[in-house]
């Protein structure tokens, strides 16, 4: 895996992935930059529940649960100091479908924090705690 990210000026940034996607990282105006991109950080965290979403939903799939919908809603704490690296995270699942059966959802989610999601093995191993709930909304 591979990729650049090149300086715009200021505080931008545009990060391009071997795969040929680009995304524009931005700092605050009190920092010098013009708030039109994602902060660093922003992606990082984004980048968590993206690796564990994809996870859940296809082992959710492969269990042949009808799913409509997954939102993962994701909320960090950070340190006060330099570097205010996560200190924690919450992950919130809103799982929608037909039919959802909750022990697999609940299995979903746990095989991807415990086993298969490398953004959140990784970052648990660097110390910061990681925590999962979700709510299964069903259609009729």
């Amino acid at each position: 895996m591979e990729g650049s990210v090149k300086w715009l000026g200021r505080k931008m940034f545009l990060a391009e992935s071997a795969s040929g996607h680009t995304v524009v990282m931005d700092g605050p105006e009190q920092t010098g930059g013009r708030n039109i991109g994602f902060r660093p950080m922003e992606l990082m965290l984004l980048g968590l529940a993206g690796c564990t979403s994809y996870d859940v939903i296809h082992i959710l799939d492969k269990s042949r649960q009808q799913v409509t919908d997954c939102v993962a809603e994701v909320e960090a704490t950070r340190a006060d100091s330099i570097p205010a690296v996560f200190t924690s995270i919450h992950l919130h699942f809103v799982v929608t479908g037909i039919d959802l059966k909750q022990a697999q959802v609940e299995r979903a989610i746990k095989l991807s924090s415990e086993k298969y999601c490398s953004a959140s093995l990784m970052l648990e191993a660097g110390g910061v705690t990681i925590s999962y709930d979700h709510e299964i909304r069903q259609l009729t």
